[in-house]
């Protein structure tokens, strides 16, 4: 029979408060810890198995555990540590945004869009393909207006969730909502998954049999938290059963970040947000072009070994009189195929937020600089917006609480 005697701290991680949590624990850790507390080797897959594809929110709900080791558990102090939803906002779109509350207080924000917002179309995944079979087409333009209000959650074929990686962000662009907040920390790998969890269970998703697509573009920048944020995939992908390939990393150009996720063998898809056709115009809305330039971003893109059919994404955030016009979408023509890689461009019209001293291009220049683009053998696909009246859509997270 096996005793229980008193638990040893778990593998401690950027929170003080959470070193007793089990979620975010790897298999590897899970077999340290129950060997340090000499329990059987067995018992790790168990908790692994309970943790991340029943998804438990409990350490009392792993019955698989005998009640005594559950009891020593709780008594020792440790716990499941699921992040959990404080608040939900719902959009006329049937778009969800919800504030995550974390062990020490902070807040993050984690975005639930039922039937995605057409991001993968033309990426080479599985994805990709179910958007284009779904019916989707490359759109001119997209208002509000056009997408029909749900009072209550809306069935869906497909969904996607946009996790964040930090607890604000460093990066300071200057279109985003999110760089208003400056950088408070990184999130730990068991934050981020737990995201993903949290969510799940909300919508009672059953994974291998509901299509879930995950993007890491929410709060903060995933290549400065990477350590972190690769130790999330990894649960993602082995503990949950999420396919690497159903899921989407943005970056703004954290080229060492990059080079290392070019020699991952486990990865998501990659996507860049460019937003700019040159340099001197990227820098003037994102600041860390001083730092790495769009040239070397570029040869560090080429050394990713795709899959079949892949492409990289590009990002192109546009904004009214500043980067919208065919002189921009010319230039970004030459700049991608100049680069031959293989890859299509995401355009986003941006989303307003207090304070921010842009304005949306009109539709007219969208639909022309989009076809542009078609016309210069650049595949090019506008992304829907998605609960900008919520304050959900790209670029607008900020934990907004009204």
């Amino acid at each position: 029979m096996e005793s229980f005697p008193q638990f040893d701290p778990a593998t401690p991680t950027t929170s003080e408060n959470v070193e007793n949590h089990l979620f975010g624990l790897s298999l590897q850790q899970l077999e340290k810890f129950i060997e340090r507390n000499r329990l059987e080797q067995y018992r790790s897959r168990q908790i692994w198995h309970a943790l991340y594809q029943q998804r438990v929110s409990s350490l009392q709900e792993i019955t698989s555990l005998p009640q005594s080791v559950r009891e020593g558990l709780v008594h020792s102090g440790y716990s499941v540590g699921l992040p959990q939803i404080a608040q939900t906002f719902v959009s006329d779109d049937g778009t969800e945004r919800y504030l995550i509350a974390c062990a020490d207080g902070e807040t993050v924000e984690t975005v639930w869009m039922p039937n995605g917002d057409d991001g993968e179309m033309g990426d080479g995944s599985e994805a990709a393909n179910e958007e284009e079979s779904a019916g989707c087409k490359p759109r001119p333009s997209t208002t509000e207006a056009q997408i029909p209000a749900a009072q209550e959650p809306i069935p869906y074929r497909r969904a996607t969730i946009c996790v964040s990686s930090q607890v604000g962000c460093a990066v300071n662009c200057q279109f985003c909502l999110t760089a208003k907040l400056g950088m408070r920390r990184n999130l730990t790998a068991g934050e981020i998954a737990g995201q993903v969890a949290a969510v799940l269970n909300r919508h009672q998703v059953r994974i291998g049999r509901d299509r879930i697509n995950l993007v890491f573009m929410g709060m903060g920048e995933p290549f400065l938290n990477y350590d972190h944020f690769m130790a999330a995939v990894h649960l993602l992908v082995e503990g949950m059963g999420i396919p690497e390939s159903r899921m989407t990393v943005s970056t703004s150009g954290i080229l060492p970040g990059i080079e290392r996720f070019a020699t991952e063998a486990l990865r998501p898809k990659l996507a860049l947000s460019l937003n700019a056709s040159n340099d001197t115009i990227r820098e003037s809305m994102m600041p860390i072009t001083r730092k790495w330039k769009i040239e070397d971003l570029l040869r560090a893109m080429c050394s990713i070994p795709l899959r079949p059919r892949e492409r990289l994404t590009f990002e192109y955030v546009l904004l009214g009189g500043v980067n919208d016009r065919m002189e921009d979408a010319r230039e970004l023509v030459a700049l991608l195929r100049r680069a031959k890689l293989a890859a299509k461009v995401n355009l986003i019209v941006w989303n307003p937020g207090p304070d921010i001293p842009y304005r949306m291009p009109s539709p007219d220049d969208v639909a022309a600089f989009q076809k542009c683009l078609i016309d210069g053998g650049i595949p090019a696909f506008l992304r829907r917006p998605r609960g900008r009246d919520i304050y959900a859509a790209c670029g607008q997270l900020k934990r907004t609480l009204e």
